[in-house]
């Protein structure tokens, strides 16, 4: 179903040529294999791209939490821990951590980050199968994002506009990054596209539609709290697809506008009902004891004890109004700073999307606004687009463009726009720019979190303009392991590391240079470049006073000390 788009009557673009001049027999079958065989290989490709990243990296710095508190979902029903976030994402890791026979001390008392410790290193697990049990049930949700990208794409602007999207798609280096990982960005970016999807859909099927809608809609708020600011939108979208259903009703029927009251409120009942259904599935009970530090909500945001939710829900939304309260630094084209940047999401996306991704993208959307025939979609595509991105970009969190990697997944369904214009230029110039974005994507195999596009001198120079979840969230420790084993077998390391992995794990001996005299630090310097990013005076000058002989997955970077 998700690849055939031919029977819907809602397309905004219709299909060239028409119904009864397509060609019949042999040679319409060959077009389906071929389009099939396409669909396969794309997908084939990125998930062998995100298994292989996912198989050779070591723990980011926010999966352990995830993981612990996957596995205390599991084991214990328990909702104790990391509160922040709603449980579906974890409970999809767990699908696959049912499988690696956990162990964890029941006994165990700590915080999160603890217990993502504790879990992976302390229990008698093993970290590579356990992380790697976690991330793969996000790889698998990740691939089937991609059908939902084909077949809102292919809706829209038809097959070749499907093929068009789904490449970009698969070939969007922070998509195949995030989506490797067991975390829970690409999962709420992903229901929300299906959503909005599925709003389109109903169009035309209207009572098939809006219930599925709910249910996706649902599943990005179970996901990450940061889903809610798509609301407004959504209940827009709503109202356009009940007054489109509707077109040619006499009127003696309901008023269109108590109609899309009435499927307003039932998508909204479904989606609420579905995060209920989530937090009932880790405990039936809802056992939960507010933490003591739970920080006090004011002005507006007093409103969220007022959400139809579970009070671990809204409780975990004041954690999230606690972060943002906090002052962050962040890093920017070479400057280090405090608080937060209103324009840092669009620059970070300037340098990590592929250069022909981010010409389709506008010439997509242009063309989606521009075009009377294709400007039906916007309000599907771009309104939802424009509304979480403004959302993001007034976080005070200045960690990376995983808070806006719904980007590149709804811009890669407006991108398909540019296959609608009726011009042979138009998809000449779309063929190029999709085949520069792969062999860019290709290039950079298979450290995609580093990515930056060639203007900005590719991954390995993203240190110097990004840092964090941009570059280096923690993800190459094991390859650091390796090759100080190989190339610099028993030399004294001094190692400044960000992220949850733990050195000696990985064979890494080595101590802080922070805490000894700057004249005793000899031998390798070994630093992340997210601390080389925030560093202070002293690690500054001990860089300085060191000479860079190599570089591990453009991540971390090996200085010599005379």
């Amino acid at each position: 179903m998700l690849l055939s788009t031919s029977r819907l009557p809602n397309r905004a673009v219709p299909e060239n040529p028409p119904p009864e001049a397509r060609p019949r027999g042999r040679p319409d079958r060959l077009r389906r294999l071929v389009f099939a065989l396409v669909v396969v290989a794309l997908l084939t490709g990125m998930a062998v791209a995100m298994t292989t990243s996912a198989v050779e990296q070591t723990p980011t710095i926010d999966e352990p939490v995830y993981v612990g508190a996957a596995v205390v979902h599991l084991q214990q029903h328990s909702l104790r821990y990391n509160p922040e976030h709603p449980p579906l994402g974890k409970l999809v890791m767990a699908a696959g951590l049912v499988f690696a026979d956990v162990r964890l001390d029941p006994g165990f008392v700590g915080d999160q980050t603890q217990l993502g410790r504790h879990v992976l290193y302390e229990s008698g697990n093993d970290p590579g199968r356990l992380l790697l049990a976690a991330r793969l049930p996000m790889i698998v949700l990740t691939l089937l994002f991609g059908l939902v990208v084909l077949a809102f794409a292919g809706d829209l602007f038809g097959r070749a506009g499907g093929l068009v999207a789904l490449t970009l798609y698969a070939f969007s280096p922070d998509v195949i990054a995030h989506g490797s990982l067991a975390t829970l960005d690409v999962p709420e970016a992903g229901f929300l596209l299906t959503s909005f999807w599925l709003l389109w859909r109903a169009r035309g099927r209207p009572a098939l539609y809006l219930p599925l809608a709910g249910l996706a809609f649902g599943a990005a708020l179970a996901t990450k709290m940061s889903a809610l600011p798509a609301v407004p939108v959504l209940v827009l979208v709503i109202v356009l697809s009940v007054r489109h259903a509707r077109r040619g009703r006499g009127p003696a029927s309901r008023p269109t506008w108590l109609v899309a009251f009435g499927a307003v409120v039932v998508v909204a009942l479904i989606a609420v009902a579905v995060v209920w259904a989530c937090y009932l599935a880790v405990d039936p009970r809802l056992r939960w004891e507010p933490p003591a530090d739970l920080p006090a909500a004011h002005g507006l945001r007093a409103f969220a004890s007022w959400l139809p939710f579970p009070e671990t829900y809204r409780d975990g939304l004041r954690v999230q109004f606690g972060f943002e309260d906090r002052v962050w630094g962040g890093f920017l084209f070479g400057r280090h700073y405090s608080g937060s940047l209103w324009y840092y999401l669009p620059a970070a996306l300037l340098v990590k999307t592929p250069l022909g991704a981010m010409a389709l993208w506008s010439a997509g959307a242009v063309a989606v606004v521009a075009v009377p025939r294709l400007r039906a979609a916007a309000p599907y595509v771009l309104a939802p687009t424009a509304a979480l991105l403004v959302a993001a970009m007034t976080g005070d969190r200045d960690f990376g463009v995983r808070y806006a990697i719904f980007v590149p997944m709804f811009l890669a369904v407006a991108a398909a726009g540019v296959v609608a214009l009726r011009r042979r230029w138009a998809h000449v110039a779309a063929a190029a720019l999709v085949v520069f974005t792969a062999i860019s994507s290709l290039w950079t195999f298979p450290y995609y979190l580093p990515y930056s596009n060639e203007a900005f001198g590719g991954p390995s120079k993203t240190h110097l303009r990004l840092h964090d979840s941009n570059v280096d969230w923690g993800q190459d420790l094991g390859r650091l392991g390796e090759r100080l084993e190989q190339r610099y077998p028993g030399e004294r390391v001094w190692l400044v590391y960000k992220g949850s992995g733990l050195p000696s794990h990985y064979g890494i001996d080595a101590a802080d240079p922070r805490a000894v005299p700057a004249d005793r630090v000899r031998g390798l310097l070994v630093v992340s470049d997210s601390s080389a990013a925030k560093a202070d005076d002293r690690l500054r000058a001990l860089i300085a006073g060191s000479t860079p002989i190599d570089e591990v997955g453009h991540s971390i970077t090996i200085y010599r000390r005379p």
